[in-house]
């Protein structure tokens, strides 16, 4: 697919990861579309990139299904979908101290499921529904994670990340005969504003684990996107940027 005028939507694009997106693409000549849940972040992304937004919880079905058909209705279908909204609540599953034992909180749980499955789910399926009404032979790509595999303390971030994993292999197959395509990036850690908030002590560990000898930057998995579109032929596949990081 040539990126150059394509319509392509990412969620959870008003800053990290997903505003590189957004900066990259518009650079190759497509038009991004942000939304997110941050106004501000909306607002500063405008002002430094003239790049269009809006607010969309990715949770609530009613305002998904009104997205995506207002989106449409104003600039035609997506041709792409980057499905990045996400977000941590880490904690262990089982924690004992002295007689006291914590365990791992529902509201955690269900915070990341329906952030990082469900909004994934829904918006997938919407941006689905309009490529393929308006034959759109489209992309949805998903940001899964290394934690896929299991990760201490991310019994719920692991859990959705290996879920995004499978929806993208089934969409690949069911979206085929409108000429769809999915596919997924595993980042491993990444140095965004998040990760620059751990303490240094502990990104050294992490970084001890990475053969590469270092964290990715947010370009190399913008560069992955971009590879993605442009390869008709990747499909179905997730693809690992992780430095080597095996978890």
């Amino acid at each position: 697919m040539e990126i150059s005028g394509k319509n392509v939507i990412i969620t959870g694009g008003g800053r990290g990861i997903g505003k590189q997106f957004a900066v990259d693409l518009k650079a190759y000549g497509a038009k991004p579309y942000v939304v997110d849940v941050v106004q501000e972040n909306l607002d500063a992304l405008k002002n430094e990139t003239g790049i269009p937004g809006s607010i969309l919880d990715v949770t609530n079905e009613a305002d998904v299904v009104a997205f995506f058909e207002t989106y449409t209705a104003e600039n035609g279908a997506p041709d792409v979908l980057v499905n990045n909204a996400g977000i941590t609540a880490d904690g262990l599953f089982i924690k004992q101290k002295g007689d006291e034992l914590a365990t791992f909180p529902l509201s955690k749980w269900q915070k990341v499921i329906d952030v990082n499955l469900t909004g994934v789910f829904l918006c997938g399926r919407e941006a689905a529904a309009q490529m393929t009404k308006h034959g759109v032979r489209g992309l949805i790509i998903n940001i899964s994670s290394v934690s896929r595999e299991g990760n201490f303390g991310q019994t719920n971030y692991s859990a959705t990340k290996a879920g995004v994993a499978a929806m993208t292999v089934t969409w690949a197959k069911e979206l085929a005969r409108a000429g769809i395509r999915a596919a997924a990036i595993a980042p491993g850690y990444i140095r965004t504003e998040m990760t620059d908030k751990i303490d240094q002590k502990m990104k050294d560990k992490i970084v001890a684990q990475i053969p590469a000898g270092r964290m990715g930057e947010m370009k190399e998995i913008s560069q992955t996107v971009r590879f993605i579109i442009e390869c008709d032929y990747v499909n179905g596949r997730v693809l690992e940027i992780d430095g080597g990081l095996r978890i």
